[in-house]
């Protein structure tokens, strides 16, 4: 039996520029709204590096009409409804999800949150002690520090290469004017998407973002929009010495922007490499020589770059031998070694986890407004992606493994009780390029 995901999108646009994507789900019990910015910690300067994610949480803090956080959580818990927000480097977003008996009610939250935020000075005073906690939590896990530090060792001092997060002085020092500064450039209505999907009433949803949405006037304003280099000609290698019973670290090689036609081929090679249990990292290093609890590979991809990388965390003794095998996998891919049974399993793979992965109405949303911040080209349905993702071949897998796995390309950042770069610099080499 196939079952196929039929995603209905509707696209509008409101006088101002703001941009209203629907999403009907009947036969869904709930109905999920994210209202999402496109600006993050990439529109950051040094100075202000850390206010996007400071005020995600701000707007939080209360409304002309809903004067505290405690004012918004109890509206929101007395419904039942989820609600939150997030920064990344490229887009903000806020979210509320509920009974679609609720739609209206959580539509008011969230557009309240996003558009009218009061900023209460004491509350941002309160707030820099709950950031600081952030950091310092992320701080002692050492597989966030391998995270946090691979990208400093892609995009050096770059607004891409810092945390998303700041630096615990600008949170110490930001004012209110600052927050105010910054959203006056960048919560426009021309950088600002809603997001619709569940059981709703189209056309009575739309006429309530309408009638809450187009009243924002259009302005313009300087936005910081950095151009970032993204070349590399050797590998790069950053350790951070720390104490610790294992050694966590973070593998990989730059790779392609949203768009590009080899994504889907990418993705195929990432599950192949360490898309599950059954994958060829997982098996080997877990299953057959029991050298790591965890080990994946992911990718992150932003309109114009992205990269492949494999994390894992093993004994300090054994973490070199750990990292030589993580690379030997990948040789062995750049060498054709890969036959139809297991690139036919990773394709499954990929699918099935899109199917799983759109199971619910603020799923949906997600999937919809990444690709409306993201996109240029318009949307992909479910159906297209996996029919991409089917016509990968193996000669593309092994095309793409020789393109990208290569010496000069490799980066890996390291956190464990380590002094010197040496430790590492001699296993950074592709056993295909010998």
């Amino acid at each position: 039996m196939c079952i196929v995901i039929i995603m209905k999108i509707i696209k509008k646009k409101l006088k101002n520029g703001v941009e209203v994507v629907l999403s009907p789900m009947l036969d869904n019990p709930t109905v999920t709204f994210v209202v999402l910015v496109k600006t993050g910690s990439r529109n950051e300067t040094k100075q202000n590096s850390g206010i996007s994610h400071f005020l995600e949480h701000m707007c939080f803090k209360g409304t002309e009409k809903r004067l505290s956080a405690h004012d918004i959580s109890s509206e929101l818990d007395g419904i039942g409804a989820q609600s939150n927000a997030f920064t990344s480097h490229e887009y903000t977003g806020y979210y509320a999800k509920s009974d679609k008996k609720y739609s209206k009610k959580i539509l008011d939250v969230v557009s309240d949150i996003y558009l009218n935020p009061t900023l209460p000075e004491k509350e941002i005073e309160k707030e820099k002690g709950v950031i600081l906690e952030e950091i310092n939590m992320y701080e002692d896990m050492p597989q966030q520090v391998a995270i946090r530090m691979f990208y400093e060792v892609l995009y050096g001092d770059t607004s891409l290469g810092w945390s998303i997060l700041g630096p615990k002085e600008n949170i110490k020092k930001f004012k209110r004017e600052d927050f105010l500064k910054y959203k006056e450039a960048n919560y426009l209505p021309e950088n600002t998407s809603i997001i619709v999907a569940g059981n709703f009433d189209k056309d009575q949803v739309f006429s309530d973002i309408k009638n809450l949405f187009e009243k924002i006037p259009t302005k313009k304003t300087k936005r910081n929009k950095p151009i970032i280099k993204d070349t590399q000609t050797s590998p790069t290698l950053s350790i951070k010495e720390k104490k610790t019973d294992q050694t966590h670290f973070v593998l990989g090689v730059r790779t392609f922007e949203y768009e590009n036609k080899k994504n889907p081929t990418l993705e195929v090679l990432r599950a192949v490499l360490g898309g599950g249990m059954s994958s060829r990292l997982f098996q080997k290093l877990r299953e057959e020589m029991g050298v790591c609890y965890y080990v994946k590979a992911g990718t992150d991809i932003m309109t114009d770059r992205g990269f492949l990388a494999i994390s894992s965390g093993s004994d300090n003794k054994r973490v070199k031998n750990v990292v030589r095998v993580c690379l030997d996998e990948c040789s062995r891919l750049a060498e054709g070694d890969i036959d139809e049974k297991e690139l036919k399993k990773a394709k499954a793979y990929v699918a099935g986890n899109l199917s799983m992965g759109l199971e619910s109405s603020d799923d949906v949303a997600m999937f919809i407004g990444e690709q409306q911040i993201l996109s240029k080209s318009g949307f992909k349905t479910p159906a297209e992606i996996k029919k991409e993702i089917e016509k990968v071949e193996i000669k593309d897998v092994v095309t793409l493994a020789k393109q990208i796995f290569k010496k000069k390309n490799l980066n890996l950042s390291v956190v464990g009780p380590w002094k010197d770069k040496k430790d590492f610099s001699k296993e950074l080499f592709f056993r295909h390029e010998k």
